[in-house]
């Protein structure tokens, strides 16, 4: 998929797409094909860095030892230190933290406490502090950089139907950085996929309330 034909997408859905009281999201719709969604190797589920924001602001709760508390409280959206996780054995205030934040950090070392108090709530939606996207961290880390990177990260998941669908940027931001962070997830969904290229079916391009564009 090469970047002239995400361009002249971008510049027919904003040309045709009747202008709104808001800026409408881009959306990418990667439809997949050959794989079977029961078998766990054909399931998609990665963490994307791109190198652009996409448009949303990512919430960040961290839950912390003493050793990360304070940076914690000026990297983070939300801190939660381990001597208050007793505060949300009531389920309804843990559900309320799992739908308000996007990542959650937690400090290596208390990790079996995170998941005692937040596993039942956190894993059933996907949110339990993960490796793979660099939110489980040691006591002396430096949560700042994370923070940047994670507000420019994505979660690509494909595991019951064979369709991804990502927001991939806003209708007022810069087209070269929507093309780019399109490019970007294109490459690295294909390189998690065990046929790469063939497991792509179609791709579409939308805004929020426009129909889609084929890409390819």
């Amino acid at each position: 998929m090469d970047k002239t034909t995400v361009q002249k997408a971008i510049v027919e859905l904003k040309k045709n797409s009747k202008k709104r009281k808001f800026s409408q999201s881009f959306d990418l719709i990667v439809c997949l094909q050959d794989l079977n969604m029961k078998n766990p190797d054909d399931q998609v589920e990665f963490f994307a860095p791109l190198h652009y924001e996409f448009g949303k602001k990512i919430r960040i709760c961290a839950f912390t030892g003493p050793e990360l508390h304070e940076q914690a409280k000026i990297a983070c959206d939300m801190t939660v230190p381990q001597a208050n996780f007793g505060d949300y054995s009531n389920k309804v205030k843990a559900k309320k933290l799992a739908a308000e934040y996007d990542y959650f950090i937690a400090q290596a070392n208390i990790m079996p406490k995170v998941a005692g108090a937040f596993g039942r709530v956190l894993g059933p939606r996907g949110k339990m502090p993960n490796p793979k996207a660099g939110c489980i961290v040691p006591g002396n880390a430096n949560l700042k950089p994370l923070a940047e990177r994670l507000q420019k990260t994505v979660k690509v998941t494909a595991k019951k139907i064979p369709v991804v669908q990502l927001l991939v940027g806003k209708e007022n931001q810069a087209e070269e950085e929507v093309i780019d962070n399109i490019t970007t997830l294109y490459q690295a969904i294909i390189h998690h996929l065990p046929k790469e290229k063939n497991n792509i079916k179609n791709i579409y391009l939308k805004l929020t309330m426009s129909k889609p564009i084929k890409l390819m």
